[in-house]
């Protein structure tokens, strides 16, 4: 068995990296068991979705090479604390989607922090899209550019709705600027200032049951 195998993309003008970790986990039929087993409750209002809690070694397994990737490719050589890590699994229909999960997104603004998803569908599923945002031009969103961020993205949703479905390309308002498939037991870990989403295709199944939905590890780090 190999191990895992890390290549770097930059994505976009900004050429902001993102780590791609194939065979991230030593055993990851023993995490799709694990999440098989596991009860399940709304994961809030920013993921569209389900999440349960990780097996308790989750961490302490991948915590070194998730290190070793922090300090090679982000620079990070502080020691990273976990503020969240879940199984999640996207369910929600269309059409009962809030705007924000209709949008491109960043999780935080704050220096220093850091995402993982972690892919765990055999045969692989929808992956994660990068973007960037046509009217600023913006492809990172900060603490700085944040108010001319979202005063543009208000102006432009007060103008023209929505529609009711999750992103997959290019949008009237967002450019795809990089794409990264979801295959079985790969991993991605980028900085949370990236605009980006889940590539949820139109067809794409969304079933609550671990076995047969688009499960995942989502974590977030601060260094």
């Amino acid at each position: 068995m190999t191990g895992p195998r890390v290549l770097v993309r930059e994505m976009g003008n900004e050429r902001e990296p993102v780590a791609i970790i194939d065979d991230f986990a030593a055993d990851p039929d023993a995490l799709l068991a694990f999440a098989a087993m596991q009860q399940y409750a709304p994961a809030g209002r920013h993921y569209p979705g389900i999440k349960a809690s990780l097996p308790d070694d989750y961490l302490r397994r991948q915590s070194p090479l998730i290190a070793t990737i922090l300090r090679d490719v982000f620079g990070v050589t502080a020691v990273a604390s976990v503020l969240e890590a879940r199984f999640s699994i996207v369910t929600t229909p269309p059409i009962s989607l809030s705007i924000a999960q209709r949008l491109p997104h960043v999780d935080a603004l704050e220096p220093g922090r850091l995402a993982l998803i972690h892919y765990l569908v055999p045969g692989g599923t929808d992956g994660t899209a990068f973007y960037r945002h046509r009217a600023t031009g913006f492809e990172t969103v900060n603490a700085i550019r944040g108010p001319a961020y979202f005063a543009a993205l208000r102006h432009e949703i007060e103008s023209a709705p929505l529609p009711d479905a999750y992103i997959a390309a290019d949008t009237p308002l967002f450019e795809r600027t990089g794409h990264v498939d979801g295959a079985y037991n790969r991993a991605l870990l980028y900085r949370s200032r990236v605009l980006h989403s889940g590539a949820i295709a139109p067809d794409a199944i969304r079933s609550s049951d671990p076995t047969k939905g688009r499960l995942t590890v989502t974590g977030f780090f601060a260094a």
